[in-house]
């Protein structure tokens, strides 16, 4: 048994190297916060939760702060605005109980009781959320989200986004937003449902077996990460943002000060420097349709490290991921139906200098490439579903996408990261912040094959998965 755990536990290592992390599911972003703050419902500023609309993306980028709340105010002599306090406070919890089962099981891996493991997992709950979620001060607002997770059994931090925003008028009576973002997720930031952070599935099962690959951008470094970007949001259309991150890893200790940091190579897949971010996008509305095209991207550079404390210092070569990707969304917002139409695809080129150096890597650089396509439709936002694409393609390489010793299941026999299929989702809302799911994911195939992926026999329909959720927020 130990023997299958290490091999496993230097799989999931090497699988960083790739993709550094495939991202947990994305946490909610609306919550009724929001509503008590403004006083409007929350169709507002979302078709369903959390998909914002063009109202509700206008008030994301003016830093969450528009209110309708009796405020504790100060001004001083010259009639600055010195203090905005809402009597009410800005908080909302979020809670996800569910239930997801895979087709076939995978393997026991109990030295004493070989077999097949439980096929079926209750999550009570799969999440827990608290959030603060608003004004802070006068153009100062903030999504901040502390969170309990069924796989790791502790809370958290989880999505968080700090803004300072401000609005003024051109010369042409078009109105210009500007503003900067602190935050600790790439793409966590932005107005549209297009992007990883807040894109579809907007949750998904943490009891199943995931593919080995995924860009960085993708929810890689979700929560190990600060950053901060500024922003310009022209006449509500044309949106362009500018930043860079750097690692702020959680529960990483360092062993000489006992303290969380410096971090040092102990700590695997450390930023070297600063890692730029750059969006741009352009939205047209016109009666009750938006149209937005944009693209999106960052270079993250990484000294690889080591979580055992027995890999190389952060200094030498390093591994440098770099990001393009495009997006667009559709959307169509009536009183009685609602439509969205999104997608995004993600081109990685990967120059393994550090991977190769340390055979961690077949090969000195790879490509992947991501892409997600779905469409949503709501009636009355009380029924709907979506249907949704995905596929991941790439460069072949037996380092970075290795088999395992049996069992398989999460290796790839073929060294490929190929993995594509379909996911299908219907919903019902009894109420506005009350969701019930149930999403079927299936697979044609999963690390590089439809048949026998791993070497021991499993396809890629073993992995096909039913997901059944309940999802609210108060």
């Amino acid at each position: 048994m130990s023997a299958q755990v290490t091999a496993l536990g230097k799989l999931a290592a090497l699988a960083v190297l790739a993709a550094v992390a495939v991202g947990a599911a994305p946490a909610a972003l609306a919550v009724p916060s929001f509503a008590r703050q403004t006083g409007m419902a929350c169709e507002a500023c979302h078709t369903v939760f959390p998909e914002l609309t063009h109202f509700g993306r206008v008030f994301k980028a003016n830093g969450y702060i528009l209110s309708n709340v009796k405020q504790v105010q100060d001004v001083s002599g010259k009639k600055e605005e010195l203090l905005s306090l809402a009597q009410t406070v800005p908080l909302s919890i979020m809670a996800q109980v569910s239930y997801s089962q895979m087709k076939t099981g995978v393997p026991d891996l109990s030295a004493t009781a070989p077999g097949v493991a439980q096929n079926g997992t209750a999550g009570f709950p799969q999440q827990l959320s608290l959030f603060y979620a608003g004004k802070i001060a006068p153009n100062f607002g903030a999504f901040f989200q502390i969170t309990y997770a069924q796989d790791s059994g502790t809370m958290g931090i989880d999505n968080t986004d700090l803004r300072f925003a401000d609005t003024t008028l051109l010369s042409d009576n078009s109105p210009l937003t500007y503003g900067l973002s602190l935050n600790n997720n790439p793409t966590v930031q932005d107005l549209w449902n297009s992007t990883p952070a807040w894109g579809y599935p907007f949750t998904a099962s943490n009891a199943v077996v995931s593919p080995l690959a995924g860009t960085a951008i993708d929810g890689a470094f979700a929560q190990d990460v600060a950053g901060i970007t500024g922003y310009l949001y022209w006449n509500e259309s044309l949106y362009a943002e500018l930043g860079a991150y750097r690692s702020a890893k959680q529960g990483t200790i360092n062993q000489l000060t006992g303290g969380a940091g410096p971090l040092d190579g102990t700590a695997s897949n450390v930023m070297s420097g600063f890692a730029p971010y750059w969006r741009a996008a352009y939205e047209y509305n016109w009666d009750r349709h938006s149209l937005e095209v944009g693209v999106y991207g960052a270079e993250f550079r990484l000294f690889p490290g080591s979580g055992s404390g027995a890999g190389p210092p952060l200094s030498g070569p390093l591994n440098r991921f770099s990001d393009v990707a495009e997006d667009v969304q559709y959307q169509f917002v009536g009183d009685e139906h609602q439509l969205t139409v999104a997608g995004t695809h993600i081109h990685e080129n990967m120059t393994l200098d550090a991977a190769f150096a340390y055979g961690d890597s077949a090969n000195p650089s790879n490509s992947l490439n991501t892409t997600r396509l779905w469409a949503t439709y709501y009636y009355r936002r009380k029924i709907g579903g979506t249907l949704a694409y995905f596929s991941t393609t790439g460069s072949t390489d037996t380092g970075l996408y290795p088999a395992t010793a049996s069992p398989g299941v999460v290796g790839s026999a073929s060294g490929s990261p190929d993995t594509r299929g379909w996911m299908a989702e219907v919903n019902y809302l009894p109420w506005l912040n009350v969701k019930i799911s149930a999403q079927y994911v299936a697979y044609n195939k999963f690390n590089g094959g439809g048949s026998n992926y791993d070497g021991f026999g499993r396809n890629a329909s073993d992995n096909n998965t039913v997901y059944l959720l309940l999802w609210f927020a108060y």
